[in-house]
Order: structure tokens, then C-alpha cells, then sequence
């Protein structure tokens, strides 16, 4: 093939390339974007910069050019601090952005995403599908939890312990030790929130080599794939393996399996859907989440049950879950090896078979997480977990509304939520929030630690974290309060009916009266780049992009 860097051939180009360091020969090599989102704020990704070294050698060797790019760096619990936590999926589209300005402004051939925290694997997923071009992902792996008296502590514990405390809960040890203990090394929170989720989903997809998810951050396994990975992709060059060719609609319902088979983020389906708008493709993430509601738990990760990461990762990871799936899922499609999922997985054994269970022998029955319609709603996801009893399905009371989540956490506080009630917090959308900020998760750690979360039903417009699995909570509502959606017509005391079994959330209410009622609008200010996408968003039906869409 013809290497489209030396479509830009130009004087002045190699001028600035010689005096980088690189020769004549290197001219005409491959020139591969090494993506980087290394930064000293946040431990997710505090040891990228080793491995942007082994890549870019292995790189060398293999015959290519690399170069390393920096892009934006969202962590939840560093860069969310301010807005309300809005920066950080609006941080996503920074990152798909930042990608675009560098590699394809440059007309690189291929790149390698060094993907890590929650954020990084929507963002290179989105950018690889926008832009085309051969490209590998290598997961930036999980930090090594810590322990008090010789019991795990991570920092799962940490964030529902802080928040507990305030409501009267007491944690299994005082918060600041679990502070001091929870994280022992760099990479990304333990257990299955939405960034180990995250990087199944790209191992699911086809876009990491297989066995890369999940991996311990630094370990001798995840430097030896991103080696493999830094040679692979010199090799997708020359064979012109392109995402689009990859990202099929299989690719997107393997995904979606998976996701439900580790019981997995809600955050997911938007950064699925999100990645199949970038390749401009039809595909509805959520009619393939209605089709696969049938796929069971297959492993129980924390926050879901009691296995850690490191004992989902030693049984097999993403590739075992692909393994169980394999009679129920697309194998036919292509991954980024140059084979299809089937080659990928002839032969392989599953190495701990009692940590993820076959699919006629599951942990709890299908789905994990269901999506919800009705006159609340066009969609709405509730995640489920094991649908052992623990909490309920089947809802209906009185709504108790709140404007913003910390008029709701001071009503909690104060003993105005009371069982019964079905706790609605809106203006927390991508445009209310906007991009979703507004603290959703902590009115859900609140309601647990006051004992409410068995008694009462929380429904927000808001995202949550991936650690969130309590009671029963209806989210990512859309269309949200801000575009005139139902959720933003509910008063207090309107009765809203909840219902897994039917896939239902209504509102006691006539068509005529919603139609009549107005709802709040905008309620936290914006400036800046917030202010910006808040104005061009899409709703979560395009996974909250950011492009152009026609109507």
C-alpha cells in the first residue's frame, strides 16, 4: 500500500522531521501516533510514560516511525472535582478531538492508544473510528488494591465509606486509613466499574490483542502486550486493517454481551453508541441491548459480588467471558489481529472456570442491565447485577423531586426522604448537567448509608459511576429535563411506576397534562468549553457526540 504520510512529502516536512533525528530511510517508513494521555494529576495514568517507551522502541524495531502525542487525561476522582464532575465525560470528545488535530492533521498512518481510566478507551475508540486508519489499543491495566488487618481494601471502600460516614453508616474501617491503604501502585480503580468495563469492551470489539483485558498496571504482561501490540501495529499498516473493517454491528453486539456477562458500567452503552455514530455506521446500541437481555452474569466482579479483579484477570478476563459467549455471539467478525474472533479463540482453555461460569451454569440470570421506556422515558438503564432478590425490580410511589443533587443529599440528610418515595434528581444530563455532572452517585451512596436504598427507588437524568450498584436506580433518563423531557414535568407527589419485567417507567400522568406542564430548563451554569458542549451535544441516542448530525 501506499503510506499516506508521504502524501505530505514536502521540503519543509522533512526539514522539521531531519531535525527531530530521523534519516532518509526513516521517510518512508510507517508513521505510527503513539497516543499518550500520561499526567502527573491522576495515578490512572501516572505509568504511561513507561510504557509509551517500550511501544515506541518496539515500534522502531518492528520497522515503523513512532511518535508520541498527549491528549486531555479525565479521572474521576481528580478532574472531577470541579462543576460538579462535568468535565469528565465532556473530556471524552476532548480526547477524540485532540486525537484528530494531531494524527490526521499530520496524515500519520496508523496509531496505538495507550488506553486507561474510564474516559481514554471511549475517546481512542471514537477517534479510531472517526478517523480510519489502522489502529490497536493497549490497556493500561488496574491498580494494585491495598489491605488493613489482611482484608482488601480498594477504593471502592474509600468513596462509599466517605460518603456513608455523613449519613450514618459506619465503614468496615475508618476512612482516612482506608485513604492511606486502598491504592498501592498506578492504574485504574479495582473491580468492575466502567473502566475495567471499558477494557473488556475493547478487547471485546476486536480492538486489543486477546488476553489484554483486564491486566495488572506495570506487570510483566501488560509491558509484553504492548510489545506485541507496538509490532502489530506496523503490521496493520502494510495490511491497510482498518476500524470500520473491525467495528462491525457483531463487533457491537459481542460488546454488549460481554458487558452484560461481567455485569458491567451502564456507561458503556453510550460510549458504544458514541464509537458506531464516529464510524458512521446505523447501529442502535440499545435495540442490540434489547436483543442480547438474554445473556447471563457470568462472573460476579465487584461492585456486582465478591471476586476481585485480579481473580477475574487470573481465570481469564475478557477472553474467557468471549470464550462462554462463543455459541451466542458473532465470531465471524474481524479483530485486529487479521483473523476473526473464532481464530482468536480455537484451542484456548479457560483457566478458571469456577470464577466465570458458563453460560448454562450462571452466576444470576439475564440482563445485568435492562433498558426502560415508557411515558418517563424513550430510554432509561437500570442496572440489575444478580437478580437475586437483594433488590427490588417492581416500584411504585410518590415522586420526591430535587432540582440538583446536593438539594437532594440535604434532604436525605435531614430525614425528608422517607420509604416509599421515589427519589427523582434531574438537570443532570448532558445539557443540564451539563455533560452529566451533578453528583448522581453520591445521592445513591447517600440513600444506602441512611438504609433507604431497599425502600425507595432513585431516577435521575444523570450518569453514574460505574461503582454504583445499589438499590434500585434509573438513570441516563433521555430525553433529559433540560431538552423538555418528562423527567423535567414531574412534581412532587405524581406517582411514577417502575418494572423491570415490563421494561417499563411511567409517570401517573395523561398525555394532555405532561404536554401542558413546563419543565425547570437549565439549572447549572455553564462557561467556557462546558458552555460549548453543552450547545452542540446530541442527545444519548448518538451516545452524547459531538459531530454534525443530520436530522
Amino acid at each position: 500500500m501506499t503510506l499516506r504520510s508521504l502524501a505530505a512529502n514536502s521540503p519543509g516536512r522533512r526539514a522539521n522531521w531531519k531535525a527531530l533525528g530521523l534519516s532518509a530511510e526513516d521517510m518512508l517508513k510507517p508513521k505510527i501516533a503513539v497516543v499518550n494521555s500520561s499526567s502527573e494529576l491522576a495515578i490512572c495514568y501516572a505509568h504511561l510514560d513507561g510504557i509509551a517507551a517500550i511501544v515506541k522502541e518496539e515500534i522502531r524495531k518492528a520497522g515503523g516511525v513512532p511518535f508520541e502525542v498527549r491528549t486531555a487525561a479525565p479521572s474521576d476522582f481528580i478532574t472531577g472535582a470541579a462543576k460538579g464532575g462535568s468535565y469528565i465525560l465532556a473530556g471524552r470528545d476532548i480526547i477524540a478531538n485532540d486525537i484528530e488535530v494531531q494524527v490526521e492533521a499530520a496524515l500519520l498512518d496508523g496509531m496505538i492508544c495507550l488506553t486507561s481510566c474510564d474516559k481514554t478507551p471511549p475517546g481512542h475508540l471514537m477517534a479510531a473510528a472517526r478517523l480510519n486508519i489502522p489502529t490497536i489499543l493497549v490497556i493500561g491495566g488496574y491498580q494494585q488494591a491495598g489491605e488493613i488487618d489482611g482484608e482488601p481494601v480498594d477504593v471502592e471502600d474509600v468513596w462509599s465509606g466517605s460518603v456513608g460516614e455523613r449519613f450514618g453508616a459506619k465503614p468496615k474501617f475508618p476512612v482516612a486509613d482506608m485513604a492511606e491503604n486502598a491504592i498501592r501502585g498506578p492504574g485504574v480503580c479495582a473491580g468492575m466499574a466502567t473502566a475495567n468495563t471499558m477494557h473488556s469492551v475493547v478487547e471485546a470489539l476486536g480492538m486489543s490483542l486477546p488476553g489484554s483485558a483486564p491486566v495488572r498496571a506495570n506487570s510483566p504482561k501488560m509491558k509484553e502486550g504492548a510489545r506485541a501490540a507496538a509490532r502489530r501495529i506496523v503490521e496493520m499498516v502494510h495490511e491497510d486493517l482498518r476500524p470500520r473493517t473491525i467495528l462491525t454491528e457483531g463487533a457491537f453486539r459481542n460488546a454488549v454481551a460481554t458487558v452484560l456477562g461481567v455485569s458491567g458500567s451502564i456507561n458503556a452503552i453510550k460510549h458504544l453508541q458514541a464509537t458506531a455514530i464516529e464510524a458512521e455506521t446505523d447501529i442502535d446500541v440499545y435495540a442490540l441491548w434489547d436483543e442480547m437481555s438474554d445473556v447471563p452474569v457470568l462472573s460476579a466482579v465487584r461492585p456486582t459480588g465478591h471476586v476481585r479483579i485480579e481473580q477475574f484477570e487470573d481465570a481469564g478476563g475478557a477472553r474467557a467471558v468471549l470464550k462462554r459467549l462463543e455459541g451466542r455471539i458473532d465470531t465471524s467478525v474481524m479483530t485486529c489481529t487479521g483473523k476473526t474472533l473464532a481464530e482468536n479463540l480455537a484451542g484456548y482453555v479457560i483457566p478458571g472456570p469456577d470464577v466465570i461460569h458458563a453460560v448454562d451454569d450462571p452466576v444470576g440470570e439475564g440482563p445485568a442491565i435492562a433498558i426502560l421506556r415508557g411515558n418517563f422515558a424513550d430510554t432509561a438503564v437500570v442496572r440489575l447485577g444478580i437478580r437475586d432478590g437483594s433488590r427490588p425490580e417492581e416500584f411504585s410511589g410518590p415522586a420526591k423531586v430535587f432540582e440538583d443533587s446536593l438539594e437532594c443529599l440535604q434532604a436525605i440528610e435531614d430525614g425528608k426522604v422517607v420509604a416509599g418515595d421515589v427519589v427523582v434528581a434531574r438537570n443532570q444530563g448532558l445539557k443540564g448537567g451539563p455533560a452529566m455532572g451533578g453528583g448522581a452517585s453520591m445521592v445513591l451512596f447517600a440513600l444506602d448509608a441512611a438504609g433507604l436504598a431497599k425502600t425507595t427507588a432513585f431516577v435521575t437524568d444523570g450518569q453514574l459511576s460505574g461503582l454504583c450498584l445499589k438499590g434500585l436506580t434509573v438513570a441516563e433518563v433521555s430525553p433529559e429535563a433540560a431538552t423538555g423531557g418528562p423527567i423535567g414535568k414531574v412534581r412532587d407527589g405524581d406517582v411514577v411506576t417502575i418494572s423491570v419485567a415490563n421494561r417499563s417507567i411511567d409517570v401517573a400522568l395523561s398525555p394532555e397534562e405532561l404536554a401542558q406542564r413546563e419543565g425547570p430548563g437549565f439549572r447549572i451554569p455553564a462557561s467556557g468549553y462546558l458552555a460549548n458542549f453543552r450547545q452542540d451535544v446530541h442527545p444519548l441516542s448518538t451516545g452524547g457526540v459531538l459531530l454534525p448530525i443530520e436530522e
